[in-house]
């Protein structure tokens, strides 16, 4: 079995309104960082996972993904894997 360590990034959809994100806008604009035009805000997980092969860590990544750690209806997802052991 291979370790491997994967890094996943949920963002909502462009189309999807974000609240979260205008309202970090408008802080960092509030404390002197004018220059930001936009902020989407997001989530990121490592999950560390032993496989037998890198095709099923993807596998099993993408299955974590649809089922639980994103929402499809309003979130997008990518990640990266890398062999840790």
């Amino acid at each position: 079995m291979q370790k491997y360590l994967a890094k996943v990034y949920i963002s909502l959809k462009p189309t999807v309104n974000d609240p979260e994100g205008l309202t970090i806008r408008g802080a960092l604009d509030t404390l002197g960082y004018d220059s930001v035009e936009s902020v989407r805000a997001g989530k990121y997980f490592q999950i560390e996972i032993a496989s037998a092969s890198e095709r099923e860590a993807v596998q099993s990544v993408e299955g974590m993904c649809r089922q639980l750690l994103a929402n499809p209806v309003i979130e997008q997802y990518e990640f990266e894997l890398d062999c840790i052991d």
